[in-house]
C-alpha cells in the first residue's frame, strides 16, 4: 500500500497518479492499494479535508473548483468505480463516500451537505439469496443534481438519484428518485412539498435578520423552478395522443362508406 499525506502532481510504477496544480499538504491522506487509479483536482479546488481510499485497481476522483469554503470527505473508491464532486460544494462537517464494482457517485454544482451524512452505493458487504446464489443488494450510481441541500444525518443509499434544487431532510434515507425543487423527508425519503426553492445565505449569518419572503434575499434565478412530475408529464401527453386517433378512424370511415349525414 502507498500512502500520501499531500495532494500535489504525483505518478508512480503502479500507475496510480494524481493531477492537482494546487498543493494541498494539510489534512490529506490518500491510500492506494491498487493499480491505475487516478485523482483530478482542479487548481482552484478547496478541501478542509480529505481522507482517499483506493482499494482496487481503474478508480478515478474527480473534485471541482470552488469559491466557497470547501469540504471534508471520506472516500472509498473500489474497483472500476468513479466518484465526481462538482464546482462549490461543501460539507458543514464530515461525509462519508463509498463507490464500488464499477458504479458512479456524482455530485453536481453548488451541492451543500450538512454533517453526519453517508453516500453510499453500496452495501459494504454481499448479500445472496440462499435459493439461487445470486446477489440481492448491487451497488448501483447515486446521483446528486446541482444545488441540492442535503440535511443533517441524511444517507443516500444505491439507486438515489436527487433532482436539481431539492431539500433533503434531517436524518432521511434516499434510496429512489426524487424530483427537482422538492423537500423529501423520511425513511425511505418522500416528497412532503414541490415548488420550493432554497438559497445559501443563512438565518442568522446574513442580514436581514428575518427573511419573510423572497424579496428579503437575492435568487439563484437558475435553480427557482416548478417541480417536473414525469406522471404529470405523460398525462399532459395523453390528450394529443388521443384526439389523433379518432380523427383517423373518422376519415377511414368516410373512405370507406361515403360521407356521412344520408342523402
Amino acid at each position: 500500500m502507498i500512502e500520501l499525506t499531500a495532494l500535489r502532481d504525483y505518478e508512480d510504477e503502479l500507475g496510480n497518479t494524481i493531477s492537482s496544480p494546487t498543493e494541498f499538504a494539510k489534512n490529506i491522506t490518500v491510500k492506494f492499494r491498487g493499480e491505475n487509479n487516478r485523482v483530478v483536482v482542479d487548481p482552484e479546488a478547496k478541501i478542509t479535508r480529505l481522507d482517499l481510499v483506493f482499494d482496487c485497481d481503474n478508480g478515478t476522483l474527480v473534485i471541482g473548483a470552488s469559491k466557497k469554503k470547501g469540504f471534508h470527505f471520506n472516500i472509498r473508491v473500489g474497483q472500476d468505480a468513479t466518484v465526481r464532486i462538482g464546482r462549490d460544494v461543501t460539507t458543514t462537517g464530515r461525509c462519508l463516500i463509498s463507490a464500488v464494482e464499477g458504479v458512479t457517485v456524482s455530485l453536481g454544482d453548488d451541492v451543500m451537505i450538512a454533517s453526519g451524512n453517508q453516500i453510499r452505493a453500496d452495501d459494504g458487504h454481499a448479500i445472496f439469496d440462499v435459493r439461487s446464489g445470486k446477489r440481492v443488494n448491487p451497488a448501483k450510481d447515486i446521483t446528486v443534481g446541482n444545488h441540492v441541500w442535503i440535511g443533517a444525518q441524511a444517507t443516500l443509499l444505491a439507486g438515489a438519484r436527487i433532482g436539481d434544487g431539492s431539500v433533503i431532510g434531517f436524518g432521511a434515507l434516499v434510496n429512489r428518485k426524487i424530483p427537482n425543487n422538492v423537500i423529501a423527508v423520511g425513511s425511505p425519503a418522500k416528497v412532503v412539498r414541490k415548488n420550493i426553492a432554497w438559497e445559501r445565505p443563512h438565518l442568522s449569518f446574513h442580514k436581514p435578520p428575518y427573511k419573510p419572503d423572497a424579496s428579503s434575499i437575492t435568487k439563484t434565478e437558475a435553480y427557482w423552478n416548478y417541480t417536473v412530475d414525469e406522471h404529470e408529464d405523460a398525462a399532459t401527453q395523453m390528450p394529443a395522443v388521443q384526439t389523433t386517433a379518432p380523427r383517423s378512424l373518422v376519415q377511414r370511415a368516410a373512405h370507406k362508406f361515403g360521407k356521412f349525414g344520408g342523402n
